[in-house]
């Protein structure tokens, strides 16, 4: 019963009304390249993917998870409610009950810093962590080491074995903003390598890369078109067009 669920997850949180409306939050990078930031949005319980937003962090060098935590969480919420607009003109939802960041203390000390600093005593913030025992484990094991939430104004985390319902509600946005992270995050890495690729092709400039990307919507989609197509993008004539046919078709 989602309902049900959401009343245990208010009593567990100690919050003062249903979280009806989850927003989850996650970080997704590699040594501080291409780092991006995910939000995903729970209501009632249940995805609500027209919600979903995604964000390029911009501000922070390296690799600082909190720091660019703070930044996703500053933009998103700087917007408010009603506030502007976001990806592809956009406008952001109106703001949850409940925050869930991916991670511990630091996490949710950021998140909680973040909601201070604008304002909004209105919504709640709290942190699932996965437990580490220590463990030396092999690469590519996997870690089971139980979750464990983090809650403002208490030092030692929440265990929700008791509570299998809003333990899997929670993994649930965690896991689904830490998916849709990675999407984001393995997109601009494509995106980046292909452009880097299409440096080594002799005529390309900086603009006609631009162009392909925006005429074919993906480096999928450049490597695929054939010669033809590939002379319907402007700037690019048939001596280009073989060019870049034949350096991502090597074998033709």
């Amino acid at each position: 019963d989602p309902a049900a669920t959401l009343e245990d997850l208010a009593r567990t949180a100690g919050l003062d009304r249903l979280p009806r409306r989850i927003e989850g939050f996650d970080i997704s990078t590699i040594g501080g390249r291409h780092a991006v930031g995910s939000m995903v949005v729970f209501v009632d319980g249940r995805p609500e993917k027209a919600d979903y937003r995604r964000f390029r962090v911009r501000t922070v060098p390296g690799a600082d998870d909190y720091a660019m935590m703070y930044e996703v969480l500053k933009r998103r919420f700087s917007r408010g409610p009603a506030g502007a607009t976001g990806n592809a003109g956009r406008a952001f939802p109106p703001l949850p009950d409940l925050l869930l960041v991916d991670g511990g203390k630091g996490q949710l000390q950021v998140a909680l810093t973040v909601l201070k600093e604008l304002g909004l005593g209105g919504v709640a913030a709290i942190a699932l962590a996965k437990e580490r025992d220590g463990t030396v484990r092999k690469p590519g094991t996997v870690d089971r080491g139980e979750d464990r939430v983090y809650l403002p104004r208490r030092r030692e985390p929440v265990y929700l074995s008791r509570r299998p319902a809003v333990l899997f509600l929670l993994q649930q946005i965690r896991d689904e903003a830490h998916r849709f992270a990675i999407a984001y995050h393995r997109r601009l890495k494509t995106q980046a390598d292909f452009r880097s690729a299409l440096d080594a092709v002799a005529g390309v400039g900086g603009k006609r890369r631009c162009d392909l990307l925006s005429f074919f919507g993906s480096a999928g989609g450049i490597a695929a078109a054939s010669v033809e197509e590939l002379q319907k993008v402007p700037g690019i004539g048939p001596e280009t067009a073989l060019k870049i046919r034949r350096h991502f078709n090597p074998g033709e």
